[in-house]
């Protein structure tokens, strides 16, 4: 008689250390599997390789996102440097985005028994205690939304971070805004960024001359002019009488001091207010670049209501400004957060019936979304190559802050999340005439000089 041996094989113990502890409560929050690896104070880690890695470098940051959850949490731990990414960042949160939206990951609804065994291993964690501090590098604000007195606040917040910052980052058109990348401008990963960016610039701010049809003695009202790009460069270019208005006390000290080093005294006049406050009218042409994000929801049709009384029959008003769909419309919690505080996109589509609500006839709408990925790209670069001066001047925390910023901004553009639109309106003249030419191409190809194409 044979006697057969059963043999058991042995129960694969579970990997130890925080990470793989850490990753099964992830993945069970989540409702799927880790799109990064992850790796614990205690250098243990869980998660797929090959790519960027999350690393958790105490356990105040899962303390942190006990008391927030969610992307601002995440945002608050990184930059505090509590949660940092090695390798590239960008493809990091691409991967957790690309995630999310193929579907990967779809949360469970937890019951009390699951929150009941996440705070038991964040108890054997070390996670559980008072809440962290909050970073300094967030917004306070206080008082009734989009009174004069916060938005001044909520626009110093960002705006007046520092003019040595902001000359840093930018190049020297001092333009923080989408820039147009006509055909044959280099890309910035081959060759020299900064000029990169700065032809990028002058050649947006040259088609918004173009397409506010200015010259010579025309009358510009520069509503939101930031550090004086088209304010300067209009008067300077085309010979233009421009009222530059902007809420921020640096940009316009800056402006000014601009406007009197290069003699255009006698065609600039800078003003430090609220576009509530503005008055007069009659002017030629009207511009807002990317300010009108900061305007409010509630506030946009007499935003729309002033462009239209501002400006004389038959004048132009020229609006360039990012989009967004009904999700996030401020930016996310990040941005309005530590960014943007009180910031409102809305669908292209929505701005566009608002300003024809206001009697503006909308005769030009072009989107440069891909444009403001190459823009922004050009701003990280110049980050990244002089994180030690941005670090020197500004601090640790608030460099990160930006570089989380620029990051999130570029992919939120590249993967159509957001978007920005240059749109060109007419008040029409009392006998209905528009002004336009007949082939706005002229725009594009005027005195033999190619500013892109208009696709």
């Amino acid at each position: 008689m044979t006697t057969s041996v059963r043999t058991q094989t042995p129960r694969q113990r579970p990997p130890r250390g925080a990470a793989p502890r850490l990753g099964a409560l992830v993945e069970k929050a989540l409702g799927g599997p880790l799109p990064l690896r992850l790796r614990a104070w205690d250098g243990s880690e869980y998660g797929p390789g090959g790519g960027p890695v999350v690393v958790l470098r105490s356990r105040r940051a899962l303390r942190r996102l006990l008391w927030e959850p969610g992307e601002l949490g995440l945002a608050e731990a990184y930059v505090t440097g509590e949660i940092d990414v090695e390798g590239d960042l960008a493809q990091g949160l691409r991967l957790m985005w690309r995630a999310a939206r193929e579907g990967a990951l779809h949360p469970p609804k937890l019951g009390l028994g699951d929150r009941a065994g996440a705070l038991a291993s964040a108890a054997r964690l070390g996670a559980l205690g008072p809440r962290p501090p909050v970073p300094a590098s967030r917004a306070r604000l206080s008082g009734a939304l989009h009174s004069t007195t916060r938005d001044r606040a909520a626009i110093s917040h960002h705006y007046d971070l520092s003019n040595d910052f902001y000359r840093l980052l930018l190049d020297e058109t001092m333009a923080y805004s989408c820039g147009y990348w006509a055909e044959g401008t280099a890309d910035p990963e081959d060759g020299d960024t900064a000029e990169a960016g700065r032809l990028a610039q002058r050649a947006k701010l040259e088609l918004i001359c173009r397409k506010l049809d200015l010259g010579p003695g025309s009358r510009l009202l520069d509503i939101g002019c930031g550090w004086g790009s088209l304010t300067l460069y209009a008067a300077a270019e085309h010979g233009v009488k421009v009222t530059a208005v902007t809420l921020a006390a640096e940009q316009a000290a800056h402006v000014a001091a601009e406007v009197a080093a290069r003699g255009l005294g006698e065609l600039v006049d800078v003003e430090c207010r609220h576009w509530r406050d503005i008055t007069g009218g009659g002017y030629d042409a009207v511009a807002t670049v990317e300010m009108g994000e900061h305007v409010g929801d509630a506030e946009y049709p007499q935003f729309t209501a002033a462009l239209h009384g501002l400006v004389r029959p038959g004048g132009r008003v020229f609006v360039q400004q990012m989009s967004r769909g009904s999700v996030a419309p401020g930016g996310g919690a990040f941005i309005e957060t530590y960014i943007a505080p009180d910031m409102h996109m809305r669908p292209l589509g929505e701005t566009i019936g608002l300003l024809e609500g206001a009697d503006l006839e909308v005769v030009s709408v072009q989107s440069l979304r891909e444009h403001y990925v190459r823009t922004v790209g050009v701003w990280h670069r110049t980050l990244e190559e002089r994180w030690a001066e941005f670090t020197a001047l500004l601090g640790e925390e608030t460099a990160r802050v930006w570089r989380l910023y620029l990051v999130g901004g570029a992919l939120a553009f590249a993967e159509g999340r957001m978007g920005v639109d240059q749109i060109v309106c007419v008040r029409r003249a009392a006998d209905g005439a528009s002004g336009l030419p007949a082939d706005p191409v002229r725009w594009y190809t005027v005195g033999g000089t190619d500013t892109g194409d208009a696709a």
